[in-house]
């Protein structure tokens, strides 16, 4: 079978029509098609571009649809999710560092430590999930020994390292873990208010992906009105992205939370001052500006149930300049988004589009996000959906079945 798996899709209808000894006016019969169709699809000169047919032909074959749009990448990706998070608890588990053991490889300055973060923001905001899971596990036992060896000056490099991992995490899927990771962030940053506002970013997402609504805009209000500038034309961009982002954080909680008048005013205070940071920035890896705001605006939206008021605010958004400055990342995140409203609002064959566009632009948004799989489940009960979202989901991991 595995030779199989490498042929087009018409050739394994061809292959697997031949297993069950139908001849092609056969076979074209019980379809309910010409001959001459299925002598086009099984040379490929007519494509399969709808699932609903590629299901049919699959039920006639008595076959699940995976073998016709293949699965064995599937298998590999999801063990690959599994391991990656394995290994990431494995580093989170160990207690070197209070227990006194030495290690064996040398302690590594602050400056290096400082790069090897930069270097880590930038494999995940280009959506690099696989590379950044081999990375983490080094990463924060480094920045472990480092800020032992330098408590002050290692405290950022700590921080940071801690907030990777929990934005890596809540990628894969493991909130709980990912709570973990940011809890000894907030610990670590205790008593320097910019480095608390910083952590508190993901530590309100995982709030938020937890369910915990309520506790999460508790968290990130009391962040950002503690860092925010008292005279907001007086304030740094870095501040005012950092206070912003928190503000933004807290909207979409409050609109998870079904409070959508102050969902709204939450956003709008972010949108005041992040029409003085501008688009184009990435202070605190961020994102933010006044795109950023307006993405988070159909995000709300979505959460509210005003599906096609999120499908209007997406499509305005991204046809601004802003848009294409965001890193891959946050855009394939928005991209998922949109998905949904567009679910929500009965559009499937768009929200097909944007899963698409999200593969191409960042293939590990589909492979290691378990929200992707959902979405890819929802698309794939309308039968107008194009057979490339069968593969996408199998990529995924999910699971077809098309026997009766």
């Amino acid at each position: 079978m595995g030779s199989v798996e490498l042929l087009p899709v018409g050739r394994r209808v061809a292959y697997w029509r031949g297993r069950r000894k139908l001849s092609q006016q056969v076979f074209a019969d019980r379809l309910g098609k010409s001959k001459s169709w299925v002598d086009k699809v099984e040379r490929g000169v007519r494509s399969l571009d709808k699932l609903s047919t590629l299901q049919e032909i699959a039920r006639v074959l008595r076959i699940d649809t995976a073998a016709l749009v293949g699965q064995d990448v599937a298998s590999v990706e999801v063990a690959s999710r599994g391991d990656g998070v394995g290994r990431i608890r494995a580093a989170l588990s160990r207690y070197e560092i209070p227990l006194g053991k030495p290690g064996g490889d040398p302690v590594l300055p602050v400056d290096r430590m400082l790069r090897d973060v930069g270097y880590a923001w930038t494999t995940f905001q280009h959506a690099r999930y696989p590379q950044l899971v081999d990375l983490v596990p080094d990463l924060l036992t480094h920045a472990q020994r480092t800020h032992a060896e330098a408590p002050v000056a290692g405290r950022v490099p700590l921080v940071e390292a801690y907030r990777i991992t929990a934005s890596l995490l809540l990628k894969l899927g493991d909130a709980e873990l990912a709570w973990l990771a940011v809890d000894r962030a907030m610990l670590v940053a205790t008593g320097d208010r910019e480095l608390v506002a910083v952590a508190a970013v993901q530590l309100g997402q995982v709030l938020r992906t937890l369910g915990r609504v309520r506790e999460a805009k508790a968290v990130l209000l009391g962040a950002a009105y503690r860092i925010a500038p008292p005279v907001l034309d007086h304030g740094a961009p870095a501040e005012l992205s950092l206070c912003g982002t928190l503000l933004v954080q807290a909207g979409l909680a409050a609109a998870q939370d079904g409070n959508e008048a102050g969902a709204g005013e939450l956003l709008d205070e972010a949108d005041g001052m992040a029409q003085r940071v501008g688009d184009g920035c990435d202070h605190h890896r961020t994102g933010f500006g006044p795109t950023a705001v307006d993405l988070a605006r159909a995000a709300a939206a979505v959460e509210v149930g005003e599906a096609r008021a999120a499908v209007v605010r997406h499509e305005r958004a991204v046809a601004r300049p802003g848009w294409r400055w965001l890193p891959a990342e946050h855009r394939a995140a928005h991209l998922l988004d949109a998905a949904r409203a567009y679910l929500h609002a009965g559009d499937a064959g768009n929200a097909a589009r944007l899963v698409t566009e999200v593969e191409h632009a960042a293939p590990a948004e589909i492979t290691h996000r378990p929200v992707a799989r959902d979405i890819l489940a929802e698309i794939a009960r309308d039968p107008r959906a194009p057979t490339t979202i069968a593969k996408l989901w199998r990529v995924s991991g999910g699971a077809w079945s098309c026997r009766p």
